[in-house]
């Protein structure tokens, strides 16, 4: 395994090229001069099983000297001149603009979609302000784009923000009213977990659909394409508060002697540097994180389940997890802790950033989500992800149909209907170790809030029923009123035994009770040192 995650930067994309097969790309290709009045899921899914019955070439196509031998900051001069905005002259409820090929050469083809047809947005280097850069691009050709971003009027009627981006691999990102960018979501996850290398989908080709009607979400289209597996995508994006995606995708896994592992459905990927249940001594700031926890949200299939909270962390080495079920109800990184006071960064404002809340809108099925965090040593690597992993994978050819949706929430966000998590610390605990104890006593305090909770009458007793693993003990569990805030509190202390082995992790879980009725969702959280 390895550490393999990039901060989201638009402005320099990853490396990887994929090319098209030769019927898929002649397909695209004929695009240009296309008649049909409508393009929609299933001809993009038609490419899509095209390129998964060849296989697959890494693309040759050479990035211009001048391009790659350019720095990052030289890079960031290259902007897209206002005035060739799409869209803008139709004053059309969004606006798109593209991002220019880097110097690792990583290129997609953009299309848009009107009445009259699909059609080719080819390369103009007209459309870019160089900057300081002494640049001869007119002899580049038709690089293609370095991905896609897309405006409308999120906070200001008269003034359009970015919505939502698409640049690198299978990369995109949303925002809500309010917020500024953090964690990003992901097309696909190959193998992202084991001792292998993780493969990247990518997507090659966008389709971007014409806005026609005043209130009528953005519609996107997608090709992805990798080494074992291929896509089409639909997504539509409804802006507010909380920004809406949905994602319709149909998957096609090529015939390969390296079959798929793990087949990451909905990642999303986040950085947790630091927070108030890991402080670093040395910074200014309390905490530093795009997302603080992993929600899960289980469906009995009764009209019951268990809702989740485990608190990330930024681990010594390479921690995954999983929580299986028989069926889910939903799952999100999220960034609970929305206060000011909590980050102390006026540059960054993490308390702006969003939460991203996952609900399938198909069957998603038996199977479980992963997670995985890895050691970062500072706040510009994304080292956290989570995904869905179907418990059955499709058989090569065979398409694996899926729908559900991204909420990119702020204030407002999904929380658990009857209590919650509202912060997780950990210290030492000083009590006397038992005989068969190992190391040093371990104490968290966590505090918990939600209407359960509210409606409790005076003097109500609260159990804080919690279990560890094999290899620990709790040796003190409470939950009380905290006098000062009036909100609950539960403190637990814990001891790794003697008989367990040093470096497996202590599983935790928590939740607090009153006459068998749950208050709360499930804390549960590892001890990994």
């Amino acid at each position: 395994m390895q550490a393999f995650f990039h901060r989201f930067k638009p402005a320099g994309a990853p490396s990887w090229r994929i090319s098209f097969s030769a019927v898929a790309c002649a397909a695209v290709l004929a695009l240009g001069s296309s008649p049909a009045l409508a393009w929609n899921l299933e001809d993009v899914a038609k490419l899509a099983s095209q390129r998964a019955k060849t296989p697959f070439k890494q693309a040759s196509q050479a990035v211009p000297a001048e391009l790659a031998k350019m720095e990052y900051d030289d890079y960031r001069d290259i902007r897209f001149k206002p005035e060739s905005t799409l869209w803008r002259a139709d004053k059309l409820a969004y606006e798109a603009n593209f991002f220019h090929v880097g110097r690792h050469g990583d290129s997609v083809r953009v299309h848009e979609i009107t009445p009259a047809g699909a059609k080719r947005i080819p390369y103009d280097p007209a459309r870019f302000n160089f900057g300081k850069n002494k640049l001869s691009p007119k002899s580049w050709g038709d690089l293609g784009y370095g991905g896609v971003r897309f405006f409308s009027n999120l906070n200001s009627p008269t003034y359009k923000d970015e919505l939502v981006v698409f640049s690198g691999a299978s990369y995109f990102r949303a925002l809500g009213s309010g917020q500024l960018y953090g964690l990003s979501a992901r097309g696909l996850a190959v193998d992202t977990a084991g001792p292998g290398q993780e493969e990247f989908p990518r997507f090659t080709d966008y389709w971007l659909e014409k806005p026609a009607t005043e209130g009528a979400p953005l519609t996107i289209y997608a090709l992805m394409d990798s080494e074992r597996m291929t896509g089409a995508y639909r997504f539509d994006v409804k802006p507010g508060e909380q920004t809406v995606t949905e994602v319709r995708a149909r998957l096609f896994m090529r015939p390969t002697d390296k079959p798929v592992t793990t087949l990451g459905i909905a990642p999303l990927t986040s950085m947790f540097f630091f927070g108030e249940n890991q402080p670093r001594p040395g910074d200014f700031r309390p905490e530093v994180h795009d997302s603080d926890g992993l929600m899960i949200a289980t469906d009995d299939g009764k009209g019951g389940g268990e809702w989740l909270w485990r608190p990330l962390q930024n681990p010594a080495s390479p921690l995954v997890t999983s929580f299986s079920m028989q069926k889910l109800k939903g799952f999100g990184l999220m960034q609970r802790d929305r206060a000011f006071r909590s980050y102390e960064d006026t540059e960054a404002r993490y308390e702006q950033r969003p939460s991203a809340w996952v609900t399938p809108l198909s069957d998603f099925g038996a199977g479980r989500v992963e997670l995985l965090q890895f050691a970062t040593p500072d706040e510009t690597h994304d080292n956290v992800a989570a995904y869905w992993v179907p418990e059955k994978m499709p058989a090569p050819g065979q398409p694996l149909d899926l729908a559900y949706q991204i909420a990119w929430q702020g204030k407002n966000q999904q929380l658990p209907p009857n209590g919650w998590v509202t912060q997780s610390r950990r210290g030492i605990g000083y009590s006397k170790l038992g005989a068969d104890a190992l190391g040093q006593q371990i104490q968290f305090v966590v505090d918990f809030a939600g209407p359960a909770l509210d409606a409790l009458p005076e003097g109500a007793k609260v159990e804080a029923i919690t279990t560890a693993g094999s290899n620990a003990r709790v040796v003190e569990s409470l939950a009380y009123r905290n006098p000062a805030t009036g909100a609950w509190r539960m403190t637990l202390r814990v001891e790794r035994l003697k008989t367990a082995e040093p470096a497996q992790p202590i599983e935790l879980r928590a939740f607090l009770q009153h006459n068998n009725q749950t208050l709360s969702e499930t804390w549960t959280n590892l001890i990994t040192n």
